[in-house]
């Protein structure tokens, strides 16, 4: 469980030197209703800590950290702000809010190997950024968190692999401040028909299989994340959460075509 008083420089587990398979051909079916869906997700990020970084620039096409600039633009962060990022995995978003006007940036994951990655990168980033940031373990559905504590809550591309995205989005809104922001990116579908047919064949194809060669993975990491995210609820179904546990102003943005989705809501 992630305290406020954890910093960058606390040590991690290093991933192991094998992973086994997470998931079979039939879980990938639907694999957010497997009941070892946290021990799963948390093995094949372990297995994957390592290129993750890597696999994210070269199959966005460098994409990935416009989206997360963009998120940090959509929290409308103020000087003196406290933000929260859950899921944080290797601190990329957590870095960009690092270089916001935010007094202080958490980032929580649940997988000590991607933190550990994290806190790596932090050591290699300027002073005035990495002098706000800390690292912690933590659940995203029961976060360590003071209530009404915090300005800014974000997730990015994590919310589809929480055991119960309902109880997460609670959490959210119970650490937020009233009028505080959450932002969430997570994948979604072209509705275009010809940017849709080759953003499948390209998440559904090729993309496992190159990710998969460049990470070395046998954890099966490449082959869940686009069945997670073809079977994980709809743009429609994810807003009405977040207006019923407590959020108004709630909107949505499709960015490079609806690959991706920034949603945005504000702590009543």
């Amino acid at each position: 469980m992630p305290t406020e008083k954890a910093t960058h420089s606390a040590p991690a587990a290093s991933a192991p030197p094998f992973a086994p398979p997470q998931w079979t051909d039939s879980e990938l079916r639907d694999p957010h209703h497997n009941a070892e869906k946290a021990r799963k997700v948390r093995g094949m990020f372990a297995a994957i800590a390592g290129k993750y970084d890597l696999n994210n620039r070269v199959h966005s096409l460098w994409r990935d950290q416009a989206w997360r600039k963009y998120a940090v633009k959509a929290a409308a962060v103020k000087p003196g702000d406290s933000v929260l990022d859950v899921a944080c995995g290797t601190g990329d978003l957590t870095e960009w809010f690092g270089a916001s006007p935010a007094k202080d940036v958490t980032g929580v994951d649940f997988t000590p190997q991607m933190l550990e990655v994290a806190r790596t990168k932090l050591t290699h980033r300027p002073h005035e950024i990495a002098a706000k940031i800390n690292y912690a373990e933590g659940d995203a559905q029961a976060l360590a968190i003071p209530t009404a504590s915090k300005d800014v809550v974000s997730i990015a591309f994590g919310i589809r692999n929480v055991a119960e995205p309902a109880k997460a989005v609670a959490e959210f809104a119970r650490v937020l401040k009233p009028g505080g922001r959450l932002v969430i990116l997570e994948f979604g579908r072209p509705s275009f028909p010809p940017a849709r047919w080759l953003n499948d064949w390209y998440c559904g194809w090729l993309m496992p299989r190159t990710a998969t060669l460049i990470s070395g993975d046998k954890s099966g990491a490449y082959k869940y994340l686009p069945k997670s995210v073809g079977t994980f609820m709809d743009r429609p179904a994810l807003m009405q959460l977040m207006v019923k546990v407590g959020f108004e102003q709630v909107t949505s943005r499709s960015l490079t075509l609806g690959i991706c989705i920034c949603y945005r809501g504000v702590r009543k």
